[in-house]
């Protein structure tokens, strides 16, 4: 079993490397994982730097101390896999980011695609943004991740145009699409740019507009998936191709 991972905003540790984790994470440390002297951690801050260390003693139930000898920094993984995808309803977002953060998903992009029945707007929008950004931390954690993905804001198809216009490979999972995802050609490097549409699919015009961009549609397989798991069935098979699983 793996050192389970604990989120800090820093890794200054006192004389000796002596690291007081309190607060949530610390409380979760004692309290529900009932860390003992002598067991592995690993601290990050999720956006790459980590530390392996050691529990010393807790104190109370809510802090863990530590012995911290130095910090390490993971470098961004090659090519870097950018999944945009479109709002399903209910709590299906969550799954998505959850999976998607699972597989190794470096960033996420949440769409507001034409057929979407899911809309954010004003405090609606921002709170589900904070549950797909919450989601993407909790789930980094739990699949030992030191880099969690990014949650971007929610984009409009005239934004997600623009990334993939940028893209080293940009693709949109469409039934229309000639060419299976599992044979095409992908870049060493770079950015991967793959976009999911809602579960009414991509609408014609979009579609359009993204092939204008430079993106060619794909069909991921016989079967149709829904869009809380279409995205993550994708990512695997590019980072299976890609090396990055290898």
């Amino acid at each position: 079993m793996t050192a389970p991972v604990f989120v800090v905003e820093h890794f200054d540790a006192g004389g000796g490397g002596r690291y007081v984790l309190d607060g949530p994470e610390g409380r979760h440390a004692v309290s529900v994982k009932r860390l003992r002297a002598g067991e592995d951690v690993v601290l990050t801050d999720g956006s790459g730097r980590w530390a392996d260390c050691v529990v010393l003693d807790t104190e109370g139930k809510d802090r863990l101390i530590l012995q911290l000898d130095s910090v390490h920094e993971e470098p961004a993984e090659e090519p870097r896999v950018t999944v945009v995808q479109a709002l399903p309803k209910g709590d299906r977002g969550e799954l998505a980011v959850e999976t998607m953060t699972e597989v190794g998903v470096d960033a996420i992009v949440p769409w507001a695609a034409a057929r979407c029945i899911t809309q954010w707007k004003g405090d609606r929008g921002a709170k589900a943004l904070g549950k797909w950004r919450a989601t993407a931390r909790e789930a980094g954690k739990q699949s030992r991740r030191v880099r969690f993905p990014e949650v971007a804001e929610a984009a409009t198809t005239k934004q997600v145009g623009s990334l993939l216009a940028g893209a080293d490979f940009a693709a949109v999972l469409h039934e229309s699409g000639d060419t299976p995802l599992a044979t095409a050609e992908l870049p060493a490097t770079g950015e991967i740019v793959l976009v999911v549409g809602p579960e009414g699919g991509v609408a014609p015009e979009e579609l359009a507009q993204f092939e204008e961009a430079g993106a060619q549609a794909y069909r991921l397989g016989r079967s149709v998936l829904r869009t809380s798991t279409a995205g993550t069935a994708a990512a695997a098979v590019l980072l299976a191709r890609t090396g990055r699983w290898s």
